[in-house]
């Protein structure tokens, strides 16, 4: 439960003032006057994944080429504004531009160009023990405390970054010699990130953050299930400072206790979700940008796609049955999961105490490759609801039809699966290049994965 807590509780310190947003004074130029049922899918899909593209591409931090935590389009920003630049969403924006090289989005030239500044910003910023922090200040590289005590290292939202440097890595690796010497640089950051530090004292389990000033006051040792399994798999996988499989076995699954079939909404889930039956839909994406869940499984799960897919469908079930009587939900208008909310910030889920009303975008879109057809009757529903929910860089963080609240905001770790899950089933390409990692293979095989 403490991932979610932790989520839930930094985030509303320091998004307060996020949900003053009701009403933005700005608007942004029409950007769906078209209807979706003048568009083909494929049409679609490449409207929603080149205009979320944007937001990694035009809205980036100018000195550091990476995410911005947030994007206001009404300027209003509570602490920090767009000069704050975020690691593991700037992990997710990076797969988003390099779907959009590979579509012709930008140049290979222009992004190669983008890559090197991303990495030269990431080999002079702040690290602590190889890890970064959540956040940066973009012009300086030195740490924007994400709490008091959260200045230092974050293991979760360096695994997020890494999962993206590995897939840029398969790109470039047997490109041109500038491509080659930039895989050889994003090889070195891999090689010196000390997963095994992260054990406080060689304990089997990985905790998120480690301070210099604060040491291991935070105390968040991370179990399963929730969205933090690509850490355990990549800390398995370093070949410089790989940890035992029993890191994985005890810490992450608990020596079985991970498992624990159930249903909700009539749907059968097989893992134990962190604070609650089924979890915010973040769970199901993030750890899957890159690594491809289609036939993965271990001795923990027999199939993380299923699984996955049905943690969607118990989210959507929940949101069609509706239990709270929100207006707007139904078969096309239904997404639980972290987000700017009508009261600060929270990790919506689907159960009476953490649905909020909120519609969040990326719930739904980023779990296309899970559900195709319903996740595709939400993104022309949302896209036929025109420039209160489709902004300049896509579909904007969050909703509630209940309280006729629209804020023209974004936050990168939204947009960016969204881009990404939308390449993933187009073509599989992010799957593609991070599951070719000869490091990814081996971390899978130590942990006894099968794909």
């Amino acid at each position: 439960m403490k991932p979610v807590i932790y989520y839930i509780f930094s985030g509303l310190l320091l998004l307060l003032t996020a949900n003053s947003c009701q009403g933005s004074k700005k608007t942004s130029p029409s950007t769906s006057s078209l209807p979706s049922d003048s568009l083909t899918t494929d049409a679609l899909l490449d409207t929603v994944q080149r205009r979320t593209f944007l937001y990694f591409w035009d809205g980036a931090e100018p000195n550091s080429g990476l995410a911005p935590e947030r994007i206001h389009m009404d300027g209003n920003y509570p602490a920090g504004g767009p000069d704050v630049v975020t690691s593991g969403g700037s992990g997710f924006g990076i797969m988003a531009i390099l779907a959009g090289i590979n579509r012709g989005y930008v140049s290979r030239t222009d992004g190669l160009v983008r890559m090197e500044k991303i990495v030269s910003f990431l080999e002079r910023a702040d690290r602590f023990k190889g890890a970064y922090p959540h956040w940066w200040y973009g012009e300086t590289g030195k740490v924007k405390p994400f709490g008091q005590k959260d200045n230092g290292g974050d293991l979760v939202e360096t695994a997020f970054l890494m999962q993206g440097l590995l897939a840029v890595h398969q790109y470039y690796i047997d490109g041109t010699p500038q491509e080659k010497a930039l895989a050889q640089r994003i090889d070195k950051l891999w090689r010196e990130v000390d997963w095994n530090w992260y054990r406080k004292g060689n304990q089997n389990v990985l905790y998120w953050h480690w301070s210099p000033e604060y040491g291991w006051e935070m105390d968040f040792p991370v179990h399963g299930y929730n969205e933090c399994l690509i850490m355990y798999i990549l800390a398995a996988a370093s070949p410089t400072h790989g940890v035992p499989a029993a890191v994985y076995h005890d810490g992450w699954a608990q020596n079985g206790a991970i498992v624990s079939p159930h249903k909700v909404e009539g749907i059968e889930l097989h893992l134990r979700y962190q604070g609650s039956e089924a979890g915010p839909l973040f769970w199901a994406q993030y750890s899957f940008l890159g690594l491809d869940p289609v036939g993965l499984k271990d001795k923990y799960c027999p199939s993380y796609f299923n699984e996955m897919r049905n943690l969607t469908l118990v989210n959507r079930a929940y949101c069609i049955r509706n239990p709270k009587h929100y207006k707007g939900f139904g078969p096309d208008c239904w997404g639980l999961t972290a987000s700017y909310s009508v009261n600060g910030y929270a990790a919506h889920a689907p159960n009476e105490k953490e649905d909020a009303g909120v519609i969040t975008p990326t719930a739904a879109l980023s779990s296309i490759v899970y559900t195709p057809e319903y996740s595709l009757e939400v993104m022309r529903h949302l896209y036929d609801m025109g420039d209160k929910l489709f902004g300049p860089y896509g579909f904007y963080d969050a909703f509630s039809e209940t309280d006729n609240w629209y804020p023209q905001r974004y936050l990168a770790i939204d947009q960016g699966p969204i881009a990404v899950m939308i390449e993933n089933y187009r073509t599989g390409l992010l799957w593609k290049l991070f599951m070719s990692h000869p490091d990814v293979q081996n971390g899978l095989k130590k942990l006894g994965f099968n794909k």
